[in-house]
């Protein structure tokens, strides 16, 4: 089973800037106070009293010092991840996610980004994406500075869990192995069932995990905490970028009247659904097209608010309501 990863404790703090993105950062906080109007009063009062928990959240950086694609602009991805560094530096935030695929290929590609990534003055954490393989599990890890392939991790009353969709799969095991085995099964009952993400680059949670996933939404539940997921594939809606056993990983985190969201990236377009009272928020790719794409987030006692820069939306998700664009 994972180590489970205490983090920084919750008594760290990051001080308030003067920056132009702190600014443009309470703007928007004052520009969607009417929209806010539509959330129930007494939960809205109590927001406004705390103070939210503030991170930062980037997706598929995935550079490669390698020729562009169609749309993936590899060897940009070092300006986009300077750029967004920088504006959460000045920001004021308690910790940032990458939602996996920091690299697109090749080992050495992380010698380059990964002393970016390090640049942030804050807690970081890493996903694992299916393109991060470009090397053994074992040497992954500490490469991109990961304490295990999942884990978790608290603040304020919030439970965030570090999901690792690419614990069944092809090309994160060795061929030959058990879960190597298991992730060509499941593929194949989902090619047989007609199901999109039937694709050799997605993967899914496997037994040991799940129960470690599930034992953690019971803590967090008996806490009274807050949960966001956070995972490199999306689970819902129906995706062909979707992990294996996207139906069943649904079924779990939308059991629990505590779980708030689940943030993934992979899907590069984006992609956002709201079922069983749970968000469901795909973040776009950085490393695709000209603009570049990453966002903060403000958990609030009764929404989140999603500030995107870039190609990434404005997005106010309230809890037990579909989120909507600002």
């Amino acid at each position: 089973m994972a180590t489970t990863s205490p983090g920084p404790t919750d008594a760290e703090e990051f001080p308030a800037t003067g920056s132009p993105s702190r600014r443009r950062f309470l703007g928007l906080a004052a520009g969607v106070a009417a929209a806010l109007t539509t959330l129930p009063t007494e939960a809205s009062a109590a927001s406004a009293s705390a103070p939210p928990l503030r991170f930062g959240v980037i997706a598929d950086c995935q550079y490669a010092d390698k020729p562009d694609g169609p749309v993936r602009l590899y060897r940009l991805s070092v300006a986009k991840l300077k750029e967004a560094v920088a504006t959460l530096n000045e920001a004021d935030l308690r910790f940032s996610f990458h939602l996996g695929d920091m690299v697109d290929e090749f080992p050495v590609s992380f010698d380059t980004v990964m002393p970016i990534w390090d640049e942030l003055q804050m807690p970081k954490y890493q996903v694992l994406g299916n393109h991060d393989f470009q090397m053994p599990r074992a040497e992954l890890l500490p490469t991109m500075g990961m304490p295990s392939s999942y884990y978790q991790f608290r603040r304020n009353g919030w439970r965030f869990i570090v999901v690792d969709t690419n614990d069944i799969s092809t090309y994160g095991n060795p061929k030959g192995s058990e879960k190597y085995a298991l992730a060509e099964k499941m593929r194949a009952d989902l090619q047989a069932a007609g199901k999109p993400n039937a694709q050799t680059w997605n993967g899914g949670v496997g037994a040991e995990q799940f129960a470690w996933i599930e034992q953690i939404l019971e803590q967090a539940r008996r806490a009274g905490e807050k949960v966001v997921l956070n995972a490199h594939h999306p689970i819902y809606p129906v995706n062909e970028h979707n992990a294996y056993n996207d139906a069943q990983l649904v079924e779990l985190v939308t059991s629990y009247d505590n779980v708030v969201a689940w943030f993934n990236g992979h899907n590069h377009a984006g992609n956002y659904g709201f079922t069983g009272g749970t968000h469901f928020i795909n973040f776009k790719g950085m490393v695709d097209t000209t603009t570049t794409s990453y966002a903060t987030v403000q958990a609030h006692d009764d929404h989140l608010m999603i500030e995107g820069f870039g190609r990434e939306p404005n997005r106010i998700a309230p809890f037990g309501a579909p989120a909507y664009q600002v």
